[in-house]
Parts: structure tokens; sequence; C-alpha cells
């Protein structure tokens, strides 16, 4: 059996199907956990300490000795998603209240599902996007976008813009085990390598442990939500990172509309933020299923807008409709990530 390629077909699979996997065993049997005990019971309810493993191993890939070409391109697209979800987070401060939308149309929105879908590139998408229609530069753009991974950025912005508080000592729990994986990943080669092995892997496990928190009766009052998310964060970070990459980073805008997705990872960022603060804690279970939809729904239309948007690019300055204008190094499974 093809499991694995048949998952890879899904867009974001690799973390989707877990977590569809995980909502079922949360839906139809809740005490599964509690029941069987031991290591069963860790791999449902044991969302914290997988990812903060994950969090680690992700810290370790970032490799410092980067072209300048690269850091220039991928702190621009850093920056700039950074900034459009702290802009996006005071507005909808403005509008929506602090506990979410409680009915209609859009109930179960909140700005931690609007701060937690906007501000994480899925940086293996567009590694593989930027591959096929970008120069090498571009695709290994997403050298620093391994920085957005886990809650930090989120509890940046959050706290930035005053909708959370977090002490201190929270920060830097938050950020420290990605500070060690980054330190010895530059220290040592070998256990860059060896970490950036385990960064796939570990993605399906925190999937799973995450659907656990999951009913499917919300994933079903969130779903046209959760398109309307996904549609708004391509429409919402696509457009400056589109003209950053023109003005700023030099290129021709295709690598900013490829950053305009939702990670795969952002899926875990309101159950950690929640676990920090107890009055975001009822919103968690819509927010992930908004911010899952999102991420699907980023998935399927960023790599479609991105070869249009490039196929008529070549076509107004009269370049041959072809792949990148040079060859670029196919992208193991230790360059990026969800």
């Amino acid at each position: 059996m093809k499991i694995k390629k048949a998952i890879d077909r899904i867009p974001g699979g690799l973390m989707l199907v877990p977590l569809l996997l995980g909502a079922c065993v949360h839906t139809f049997a809740p005490g599964a956990g509690k029941h069987f005990g031991s290591f069963t019971n860790g791999l449902i309810t044991g969302t914290v300490p997988i990812l903060a493993v994950w969090f680690f191993c992700m810290g370790a890939t970032i490799d410092l000795r980067a072209t300048g070409t690269v850091l220039r391109k991928s702190g621009t697209l850093l920056v700039t998603k950074m900034a459009v979800a702290w802009v996006a987070t005071i507005l909808a401060a403005r509008f929506i209240p602090i506990d979410g939308i409680k009915t209609g149309l859009f109930a179960g929105l909140s700005v931690l599902a609007i701060t937690t879908s906007m501000d994480m590139t899925n940086g293996g998408l567009y590694a593989a996007v930027m591959q096929q229609y970008g120069s090498r530069e571009e695709a290994g753009a997403f050298v620093l976008m391994s920085v957005e991974s886990g809650p930090l950025i989120s509890m940046l912005i959050l706290g930035a813009t005053g909708v959370a508080v977090f002490e201190p000592r929270l920060f830097v729990g938050a950020v420290l085990p990605f500070l060690i994986g980054f330190a010895l990943g530059n220290l040592d080669g070998d256990l860059r390598e060896l970490f950036g092995r385990c960064v796939h892997p570990l993605i399906p496990f925190f999937g799973f442990a995450l659907g656990n928190g999951i009913d499917l009766h919300v994933i079903a009052t969130s779903g046209l939500p959760g398109v309307v998310l996904g549609l708004v964060v391509i429409v919402v970070t696509g457009i400056p990172l589109i003209l950053a990459d023109r003005w700023i980073a030099g290129g021709n805008g295709a690598a900013g509309l490829a950053a305009s997705s939702t990670a795969g990872a952002a899926v875990a960022n309101p159950a950690i933020i929640g676990e920090m603060i107890p009055r975001f804690k009822p919103l968690v279970p819509a927010a992930t299923a908004m911010v899952a939809t999102a991420c699907l729904v980023t998935a399927i239309l960023v790599p479609i807008l991105t070869a249009l948007w490039v196929r008529r690019y070549r076509a107004r300055h009269g370049l041959e409709d072809s792949h990148a204008e040079e060859t670029v190094r196919p992208l193991g499974e230790q360059d990026v990530h969800a």
C-alpha cells in the first residue's frame, strides 16, 4: 500500500490527515486516552511535548551561512508577513470581541484565529513552488521562514497589539527550545543534519495530538468561515508581499505570492497560546479548525495563483514560458517544513 503517496496528494496532508484522525477519535471515543493510558494516552494528549521537540529540531535547520541575496529575499518576506499580521490583528481587535463571534455566519471567528492564520508561511509549499517558478535564491529564501514556526511570533503580535499580556518567562519558554536547536545546528553541521531529519516525521504526531482536542462538529460549523479566512489570508498578505518582493527584494512578485499561505504548523498555535492564556482556551477548538481549513485552502490556491502570475509576467515581458531561468537544486525533506 502506498499510504504516504496518497497522503502527499492532499495539500498539507501530512498534517491534516492525522489531525482529522485525531478529531475522529475525540468525537467518537473521547475517553480513549484515559482508557488505554500510558504511551497511547501520551500520543493522544502530548501536543505540547511533541511540539517542543519539533520546535527544537526546526531551530537546528536554520543555517546562517546563506548568501546575502537569500537573506535579503527571506528577510523581506518574513518582515512583511509579520507586519501585515500585526496590522490585521489591530484591525480585527477593533471589530471582533475578545471572546470571538458567538452567532451568525462567522460564529467562532476570533482575533486568535486571524493572527495565527496570517503570521506563518508554509515554508515547504513556498520552497516547492519557487523551485519550479523561481530562481535558486528565491527557492532558498525559506531559510528564515522557520523563525515564524511555533507560537513566538503570534505571542509577540498579540502582546504588542494589546490583545493579550504574556509574562516575560512565557516568551523565554516559548523560544528557548528553538534557540538551543538553532545554536547547536550552527555549531555543528552534523547535528543540523541529525535533528533536521526529525522535522517531517514529527508532523503527523503533533497533528494527531492536536486533532484530539477538536470535535468534528466544530470543524463542520467552522467550514465556511475557515474557507473565507483562507481567501482573506491570500489577499491581505499576498498584495503587500508581492509589492515588497518587487520593490525591496528585487523579484517579480512571484515569491511574495508564493509566501501568502498559512502553514500547517500554524494549526498548533491556538492550542499552545490557549495553554498560556486561560481566557483564550474556549476559543481554541474553533480557531484550530479555522486555521486548518485556511491551511488547506491556501495550499490549493497559492500554487495555482503563483503559476498564473509567472506566466502572465513572462508573457508581458516576452520571456519564454519555461521553468526557472536557472536550474534549481532539488530540495530535500530536511530543507522544508509544513
